[in-house]
């Protein structure tokens, strides 16, 4: 009896100090640069930073799945690893140009009740918040690259796409729009992101094919997770577009946890 009793205790001393690890594990020191993570760190940052990012736009929790986080955590480096580069690829003009850009846009998402975040990432991953012309009048216009027939329906020219102004006015629409779609599900505003690069009848046909009980309550990781049974269009740009979008909005709302000594877009 007295030996069952040691044993006992013996079990749960080291059942305390596996939890203590893991605990451990699961945090990352204030203030640490991202540069000096170890991939364990930087998948908790990531992970933790998407979430606040994601209530940020919603008002809700998003239930991401590891996988997905793992999407967001490759996206992130990929841009971290474009600091300091120089040239025409070096992130930190990307970010000055968001700065530029960040008090408009952030301004007009407002008016239109939607989250700045959405406005300003989508803008990030859109074109790097360079205002694109084309030579083309079938190709994608402006800072939020609209297609000319897309900006038509927000009753927008061409020429109106290169303002933008007028142009994030649209992109806040269609998020509006979008979301309605999507109102079902508890990750609407990252569908609706998708919707902009996708289309919202594409992801729709999409969700109907993907989703199941087992992986509904993360609708937007699902599509991401079985690339098979999606049809040829939806390559790696839709695959990692929502990732994408988190990576950017994580690296431009906690900028100096990257080495860039610059305030949060979103404050601008």
């Amino acid at each position: 009896m007295k030996t069952e009793r040691i044993f006992m205790l013996l079990a749960s001393v080291v059942l305390l100090t596996v939890t203590a690890l893991t605990a451990s594990a699961q945090t990352v020191q204030p203030g640490k640069r991202y540069e000096d993570m170890s991939r364990a760190e930087r998948l908790v940052f990531v992970g933790e930073r998407a979430r606040h990012i994601a209530r940020e736009i919603s008002g809700t929790d998003y239930q991401f799945t590891t996988d997905f986080e793992r999407d967001i955590l490759k996206a992130v480096t990929h841009y971290a690893e474009r600091i300091g580069k120089g040239g025409k690829i070096d992130l930190r003009l990307v970010l000055e140009r968001g700065q530029a850009q960040a008090p408009t846009v952030n301004a007009v998402f407002r008016a239109r009740n939607v989250s700045p975040l959405i406005g300003l990432y989508l803008a990030w991953i859109e074109s790097e918040y360079m205002n694109l012309e084309s030579r083309s009048s079938t190709a994608a216009v402006g800072m939020f690259q609209f297609l000319p027939s897309t900006g038509e329906r927000y009753g927008l020219t061409a020429q109106d796409l290169l303002d933008v102004a007028k142009s994030a006015d649209a992109a806040a629409r269609y998020i509006t729009d979008s979301v309605q779609v999507f109102k079902g599900d508890p990750m609407k505003e990252a569908l609706a992101v998708l919707a902009y690069n996708r289309g919202a009848q594409k992801t729709t046909r999409e969700l109907k094919l993907l989703l199941n009980e087992q992986n509904r309550q993360c609708s937007i990781c699902a599509l991401t997770a079985d690339r098979s049974k999606r049809d040829e269009t939806f390559g790696s740009e839709g695959v990692f577009y929502v990732p994408r979008f988190f990576a950017a909005a994580i690296i431009g709302e906690n900028p100096q946890m990257f080495g860039l000594q610059m305030q949060p877009l979103s404050s601008h």
